[in-house]
């Protein structure tokens, strides 16, 4: 059993990004570098075993699984810890590196994406959970906003590294190192320290969820916002390395590289405007921001003006998820933030799962059709900007 550790309130307000700190950042850069190192290379690997038809469930069979281990996630993270939680995602992610190489069929590959969303299904949440605990909340857009700044960095990383290394070695050299990464974060979380006060021993027991704990009522108002904003991610995980392909682009990690690059400089300025003005305020212009990205998107015929929809569509999103994060913080109550966070994370997996299915049926392996799969996207973010608008209630909109 790992000792319960917190900082006390007046070192917290002092010295808040110490070494716990330091080391989730880490272990985040890692963890999301190894699964999106795959991401872009998936589809031709998918076409390759005859299961061209089956794009869509790339992404969507992924977020699946990871939505629907969400509750037990934050139930676990709440009852036996953070830290086993994230390293049961970063051992996920070790063991399917390994797998990909060794699927020899469509339907072996799509249980296998299946299985690999219970990596994300995981980490994150008792990552939120965790920088909740260490935090104050003062500082809580802050430094969710420079969390999801490593995150992104390894997003930017992950994909571009995957795509230079299936090309100039083998796919099965590029899951390996995917394998390789992901161990390098479980090595990381196991030198952190335990966060939860006295954590129980895991007990089958602990897997029962009651209709009452599949989701956290508090947090509902981010958990739709962040539905609506994300389907978009979907649609781009699934469509454009087709679209790249289609433009001439050899390099499918580039669109990727160039739109988590973008989100890096203003995450971190964007949990701190949030912090000063408030978390609806922010998130009106970033879902603007994410509509004209997915128009541009859209509009693209070449490598530069696709890296500038990249770039927009990177901004929108870093000033939208750490702003969303805090939010869904702000709402929780401390003793159910596993589970507050689990329910956003649902809405986070479903939200980017039906985006993937939708588009994938959409653009159905037509050129033809890649325009109205991108404006799709920008219409269901102008959902989520009407909902911000209208339904938001004054209460809600305060930190």
């Amino acid at each position: 059993m790992r000792p319960y550790f917190r900082l006390p309130m007046e070192k917290q307000e002092t010295r808040v990004y110490g070494l716990q700190f330091g080391l989730l950042c880490l272990s985040s850069f890692l963890f999301f570098a190894s699964f999106n190192m795959i991401i872009p290379e998936l589809p031709d690997y998918l076409t390759s075993l005859g299961g061209e038809e089956y794009k869509g469930l790339i992404i969507s069979l992924f977020t699946l699984t990871a939505g629907l281990s969400r509750p037990f996630s934050g139930q676990l993270a709440d009852k036996i810890g953070r830290i086993p939680v994230m390293v049961v995602g970063g051992a996920v992610c070790i063991l399917c590196g390994f797998l990909y190489p060794v699927t020899g069929s469509v339907a072996a590959f799509l249980l296998l994406r299946f299985v690999h969303g219970f990596s994300t299904g995981f980490t994150p949440t008792g990552t939120a959970a965790y920088v909740a605990d260490i935090i104050p909340v003062q500082r809580r857009g802050e430094a969710t906003g420079l969390l999801g700044l490593c995150g992104s960095l390894g997003m930017a990383a992950g994909p571009a590294l995957g795509g230079a290394i299936a090309n100039h070695f083998t796919m099965d050299t590029m899951f390996y190192t995917s394998s390789f990464t992901a161990f390098l974060s479980v090595a990381v979380v196991a030198r952190m320290k335990e966060t939860v006060q006295q954590p129980d021993r895991f007990r089958m027991g602990l897997l029962r969820i009651s209709r009452s704990e599949l989701f956290e009522p508090r947090v509902i108002a981010p958990s739709v916002v962040l539905f609506f904003t994300v389907f978009s991610f979907g649609t781009i995980l699934t469509v454009v390395p087709d679209f790249s392909a289609h433009l001439g682009i050899k390099n499918k990690g580039l669109f990727f590289l160039s739109f988590t690059l973008s989100s890096l400089a203003i995450r971190f300025i964007a949990g701190r405007v949030s912090d000063k003005y408030g978390r609806v305020k922010v998130l009106r212009l970033s879902t603007i921001v994410l509509m004209l990205a997915m128009l541009a998107v859209g509009f693209s015929s070449n490598l530069t003006e696709l890296m500038f929809a990249g770039v927009l569509y990177g901004i929108g999103q870093g000033m939208n998820s750490p702003t969303v994060f805090a939010w869904t913080i702000d709402l929780s109550h401390e003793a159910h933030r596993g589970r507050a966070m689990a329910t956003m994370y649902i809405a986070l997996e479903a939200g980017i799962g039906i985006g993937a299915l939708c588009s994938g049926w959409l653009y159905n392996n037509n050129p033809d059709n890649f325009r109205l799969v991108f404006w799709s996207g920008a219409g269901i973010c102008l959902m989520a900007l009407v909902y911000l608008l209208v339904a938001v209630k004054p209460r809600l909109q305060h930190q």
